[in-house]
């Protein structure tokens, strides 16, 4: 017989002492796989910065992509990437506190580049850049449909936002969740008077007739879906007044963002949306279009939501962070990166997408 060596007995003395809740448990490989896509991910982030500090030499990608660094654990003091990047991000505040790239009209898209440049720097943690932040705040609640024009509540664009390019512009769903996000990410309470006007919009993209006072709502699906604007602009949907995976994500993290909770109503009737179409697989109801925009904001709306499992419509339980993080780990190229074989609204480009799923990630791996 041989001797039972002393290793063994402490071992077999622990898994009788030590509760098995306290024991550490088996990593998921989806997850394990994804932080290797994450290390993979950011090392192209590294590879593709420009000279002058920016992705792209474009504000709003430059601010993506540090948002991806900095919520995967990287900082301005361990990363130099990040402050190369902020000081590009710096040059372009304008005088009235947006900060965008005014040399190209259609690119300057103001509300889309100072959200995510604010969000960024908020990220840094640096209070240096707090007085940079405050202009750009002003200049988002500026830009709301409501505030400077006179608009009044019964109209169904008050308390929109939109690019911010025309102020002919119609405010739409995704602009003002990306707006809300920077706001609460940079400090301004949910109780502040741009959150409210905010629900009167978000309730009119919203295919929901008991809090949509929209006339159009009474022939709509009434499914508790979001779309993307209260007018039913076709080009971001198949169809007018479609509920989509993404806009529904959004229409979620948005009420989040303005102050309600899953137990909300108008919350629950989207979150039984989300549980009828529940996929990692396509975009609902717009297939391969914005597909890596759908990731992001589905996993910025579950992680507001609060809840690690979805049950189906079927029953049937997902854990998400482990389903998205499996399937984007997947869909990564061998160089690092990602990208979308549809080019609609940009995600054919690597340095775009890289960043869209690298945040996506940091929301699976540590929400």
């Amino acid at each position: 017989m041989k001797p039972f060596s002393y290793s063994a007995l402490c071992l077999v003395l622990l898994c009788n002492i030590v509760p098995a809740a306290a024991r550490p448990r088996p990593v998921d490989p989806a997850l394990a796989r994804a932080k290797q896509a994450v290390n993979k991910g950011i090392a192209y982030l590294h590879r593709i910065e420009e000279k002058d500090g920016s992705w792209g030499h474009y504000t709003g990608t430059t601010a993506l992509a540090l948002i991806a660094l900095l919520r995967n654990g990287h900082t301005e003091a361990s990363d130099p990437a990040i402050d190369r990047g902020i000081h590009f991000l710096l040059r372009f505040q304008q005088k009235n506190g947006s900060i965008c790239d005014l040399r190209d009209p259609n690119l300057a898209l103001p509300n889309y580049n100072t959200a995510l440049s604010i969000t960024a720097l908020a990220l840094t943690k640096n209070v240096l850049y707090r007085p940079v932040i405050v202009r750009g705040q002003k200049f988002l609640e500026n830009l709301q449909f409501g505030v400077t024009d006179g608009m009044k509540p019964s109209n169904p664009l008050y308390g929109g936002i939109g690019y911010g390019s025309d102020p002919d512009d119609h405010p739409d769903l995704s602009n003002l969740a990306t707006a809300l996000e920077a706001l609460r990410t940079t400090g301004v309470p949910s109780t502040a008077p741009v959150f409210k006007r905010a629900i009167f919009f978000i309730q009119r993209v919203q295919n929901r007739e008991a809090s949509n006072d929209q006339a159009w709502v009474k022939q709509g699906p009434n499914d508790g879906g979001f779309e993307y604007d209260p007018v039913g602009d076709t080009k971001a949907v198949s169809g007018a007044h479609t509920s989509t995976g993404s806009m529904t994500y959004s229409g979620i993290e948005s009420f989040i963002l303005c102050g309600a909770n899953r137990k909300d109503p108008r919350v629950q009737s989207a979150w039984n949306w989300i549980r009828g179409h529940y996929t990692v697989q396509s975009n609902p109801n717009q297939g391969s279009r914005g597909l890596y925009y759908y990731y992001q904001i589905m996993a910025k709306s579950l992680a507001a939501y609060g809840q690690k499992a979805v049950f189906d419509s079927h029953g049937r339980k997902h854990l998400w962070q482990n389903d998205l993080a499996g399937k984007l780990a997947s869909l990564q190229h061998p160089d690092g990166s990602w990208f979308n074989t549809n080019p609609r609204f940009w995600e054919n480009q690597p340095s775009l997408v890289t960043a869209y799923t690298l945040i996506s990630l940091s929301y699976c791996l540590h929400p």
